[in-house]
């Protein structure tokens, strides 16, 4: 008779309710007495006593809207746990675990969520807690360890795709010289910018230049870049990740004073496109402008992958099924199987040896002038972007769910 509560957390994707929804299903379905229950705004939320019944607000319809919606229905916090375990926030938190009967706790998210499911469920073997505790990945930086890709991800790398191919056409319709930079999301993972080759129609084709955190960055070798580039095309489109930075480890986006720091003390990186604008204004005495993608890389639900959707689904379903087998302290996995055609299984992965580690885009599929990427990236990535949602429009418009 146990109760299940899910909560969603980090920054939201496309798919995110896709594993809110794969996860409500999977319990109706698995025949448990239990309710679902749902924390407003994460843990943090949690902590406030702010939960809703997901078993009787959620209806088949809903469920199904529900997997095609953007953004964090249940609402989202960016909250760290402390790392001392005596911490009073602990006894606080199994307290309404207790008095709301709960036995099964999901969280959806990425790197710091994976955090919060590692510290409770270490919290609930020192307690003697038989409440399990399970992570659902979710992140369009593709940066967590021991799971092949994350349900996020394959969305984002549609839009920034798509959307850069959008940019180079229009780039390329006067023949005066102009460089146009595109700035995608990416802290120290470029796994979202490397997605940006996707655009090219043909060989030779913009983006030209693609430059991602895994290597440093240098304004010379840029302008040496652009040199070359002009030789090709008057008409240059280059991508970066918001997270380069030089040989010194400075962000790009630090040559201005407008880097701040969130919540959990990163640099807030915005910004570096507008520098690189300037300084190719400056050195170039060309036409140059900048374009932030911005939040429009993990809210597009029109241009969502179904691949994506399907697996945050089942991402959330294996949740649910593993909580239920007895597993706790563990994230669900995505292991590829080998060969064609495409498929994921899951496993689950102890999650104390995933939280606070960053997967790297890998740097044998980066070009040895760190400017571009390799032809290896399209077998790991073309998959992930695959099918369209068949979305419920109105008006001419997607419908959604939302909460009042």
């Amino acid at each position: 008779m146990k109760n299940l509560v899910i909560g969603q957390s980090g920054g939201p994707t496309a798919v995110i309710n896709a594993s809110l929804s794969g996860a409500v299903r999977a319990w109706k379905e698995s025949g448990q007495a239990g309710h679902v229950l749902g924390m407003r705004n994460g843990i943090e939320g949690f902590l406030a006593d702010q939960v809703i019944d997901l078993s009787e607000t959620l209806s088949e319809r809903d469920l199904t809207l529900l997997a095609h919606t953007p953004a964090a229905y249940l609402g989202s916090c960016r909250y760290k746990l402390p790392e001392d375990l005596q911490d009073a926030v602990y006894p606080a938190i199994f307290d309404n675990l207790r008095e709301m009967n709960i036995g099964f706790f999901l969280y959806i998210g990425g790197n710091d969520s994976m955090d919060t499911v590692d510290k409770l469920s270490r919290y609930a073997a020192m307690t003697g807690s038989d409440v399990r505790f399970i992570g659902i990945p979710k992140t369009i930086d593709n940066d967590l360890v021991l799971t092949d890709h994350t349900p996020g991800f394959g969305s984002a790398a549609k839009y920034v795709a798509a959307t850069v191919r959008e940019i180079t056409l229009d780039a390329s319709v006067y023949q005066q010289k102009a460089v146009t930079i595109v700035e995608i999301m990416g802290r120290h993972a470029g796994w979202l910018t490397a997605a940006s080759v996707l655009a090219r129609k043909f060989e030779g084709d913009n983006p030209y230049l693609i430059y991602l955190p895994e290597t440093p960055f240098s304004l010379e070798q840029f302008a040496a870049d652009l040199e070359h580039a002009f030789t090709k095309s008057p008409q240059v489109v280059v991508c970066v990740s918001e997270g380069i930075a030089d040989a010194g480890g400075t962000f790009v986006c630090e040559y201005s004073d407008a880097a701040k720091l969130d919540s959990f003390g990163h640099k807030m990186l915005t910004g570096c496109g507008e520098i690189l604008e300037s300084f190719v204004r400056d050195r170039f005495s060309v036409k140059a402008r900048s374009i932030e993608l911005n939040v429009n890389q993990r809210c597009s639900g029109m241009l969502a992958s179904e691949t994506d959707i399907r697996e945050a689904a089942f991402a959330g379903a294996e949740g649910v099924k593993a909580a239920l087998a007895g597993e706790t302290g563990k994230m669900i996995a995505f292991h590829r199987e080998p060969g064609e055609p495409y498929q994921i299984t899951c496993r689950p992965q102890n999650v104390t040896e995933i939280c606070n580690k960053e997967k790297k885009f890998p740097q044998e599929w980066i070009s040895p002038t760190s400017n571009d990427i390799l032809p290896a990236f399209l077998p790991y990535v073309l998959p992930l972007i695959q099918g369209e949602p068949a979305h419920t429009i109105e008006n001419g418009l997607p419908t959604y769910l939302y909460q009042k």
